[in-house]
C-alpha cells in the first residue's frame, strides 16, 4: 500500500470547503470529533481560558493556525478573548479570512501571515497555542523563544506534537512522520527545550496512548489511506464504515482523554512564563 501523503489529503479537503462557510463548519466539527488531540487541547484551553475570561479582555496567539479549527472553538467558547492567528501558508490565511470575516469586522480576530522563526510582535499575549507545528521546524527552540518573548509574565504556552513513540511507526510504509523535521518529542526533551525558552512546564502528558492510538487507526489512518489510494470515491464505502466504527472510536478517545498514559504517539505540554 502506498505511503500516506498527509498534506495533499488536507489540501484536497481545503479545496472542497474553500468557498462554503457551511462546509467549513462541518469540517471543523469532524476534525474536533475524530482527532483526539483536539479533545485534549480543548479540555486544556477550557481550564486556562475560563479563568481569564472572567477577568475581562485577554489576548491569545494561535501560532501556526492552519485551518483555524481551534480559533473557532476559542471564539465560540470565550466572549472576552481577542485572537491573533498566524500561519506561513497564504492559502490557509486567505481561507481563514473568508470564514472569519464577521469576527474580523468585530475586532475579535486578526489573521496574518508570519514565519515563526522570525516572529516578533508589539502585542503581548496571555495564552499562546502551537498545535502540531513544532515537529515541522528544525530550529524549534528558536520558535519557542520567539513565542516566549511575546508572552505576558504568568501567561501560558500550550503545544501538541507527535511524541518520540511515533518512531515505532517510522518503519511502516504507511507512516506520517517522514514529513516532519523530527519523529516527535519525549517528555524529557520537550521539558528541556521549554526551559531553554524561558518557560516552566506545568503539565506534560502523552496522548494517543493504548486506546487513543487504536481509535486513530480505525477512524483516521485507514480512511486517509483509502483517500490516497482511490480518491474521493473512498467516500462511498466510508458511509457504511463510519456508522459501524465511530461509536467504538469515540469511546476509545474518551478513555484516552482520562487515562494517565505512560506512553503514546502524541504529547502535549502546558507551560507558564
Amino acid at each position: 500500500m502506498s505511503r500516506i501523503a498527509y498534506d495533499p489529503v488536507k489540501d484536497r479537503f481545503a479545496n472542497i470547503i474553500r468557498n462554503s462557510k457551511l462546509l467549513r463548519r462541518t469540517f471543523y466539527f469532524l476534525l474536533d470529533l475524530f482527532f483526539l488531540r483536539s479533545w485534549h487541547i480543548r479540555k486544556l484551553l477550557w481550564s486556562v481560558g475560563k479563568k481569564l475570561d472572567q477577568k475581562g479582555e485577554w489576548q491569545l496567539l494561535d501560532a501556526g493556525s492552519g485551518f483555524g479549527q481551534y480559533d473557532r472553538f476559542i471564539l465560540n467558547t470565550f466572549r472576552n478573548v481577542r485572537v491573533t492567528a498566524v500561519d506561513v501558508k497564504e492559502d490557509y490565511i486567505r481561507d481563514a479570512r473568508y470564514y472569519f470575516s464577521d469576527q474580523i469586522k468585530d475586532g475579535r480576530i486578526q489573521i496574518k501571515k508570519a514565519d515563526l522563526l522570525a516572529f516578533e510582535s508589539d502585542k503581548k499575549y496571555d495564552v499562546i497555542i502551537c498545535i502540531d507545528v513544532l515537529e515541522h521546524i528544525e530550529e524549534d527552540v528558536t520558535v519557542m523563544r520567539n513565542l516566549s518573548a511575546v508572552l505576558n509574565p504568568g501567561g501560558h504556552f500550550l503545544m501538541h506534537s507527535p511524541s518520540h513513540y511515533s518512531e515505532e511507526d517510522a518503519g511502516d510504509e504507511e507512516s506520517f512522520v517522514d514529513e516532519h523535521a523530527r519523529a516527535g518529542y519525549s517528555k524529557e526533551e520537550i521539558i528541556d527545550k521549554l526551559n531553554q525558552a524561558g518557560l516552566t512546564p506545568e503539565k506534560v502528558h502523552y496522548t494517543y496512548g493504548f486506546w487513543g492510538h487504536k481509535a486513530w487507526v480505525l477512524s483516521v489512518k485507514w480512511p486517509m489511506l483509502w483517500f490516497n489510494k482511490i480518491g474521493m470515491i473512498a467516500a462511498i464505502p466510508l458511509f457504511i464504515y463510519y456508522p459501524l466504527i465511530l461509536p467504538i472510536a469515540l469511546v476509545m478517545n474518551l478513555a484516552d482523554l482520562y487515562s494517565v498514559n505512560q506512553k503514546g504517539n502524541g504529547i502535549y505540554a502546558l507551560a507558564k512564563k
